[in-house]
């Protein structure tokens, strides 16, 4: 097996979008449509858990101590 140096790395341009409290930047794709953004206090209000109804099956959203997401079958 020969020893092949590895390609060159690229160097990628800063992304002013991802910067920390900035506005998100959603550009038109002739191919795709933006995926809608919902808040999950939307969904879940007070509440620590919803269910969710899809295509006939049941799943559970819920929050964690932790503040992080869970969705389970």
């Amino acid at each position: 097996m020969a020893n092949r140096p590895l390609p060159a790395l690229r160097t990628l341009a800063p992304m002013p979008e991802l910067r920390a409290g900035a506005a998100p930047v959603v550009r038109p794709d002739s191919s795709a449509q933006a995926t809608p953004l919902v808040q999950a206090s939307t969904l879940l209000g007070t509440r620590q858990s919803v269910d969710i109804e899809y295509k006939g099956q049941r799943y559970r959203l819920q929050t964690t101590k932790a503040g992080k997401l869970i969705l389970t079958k």
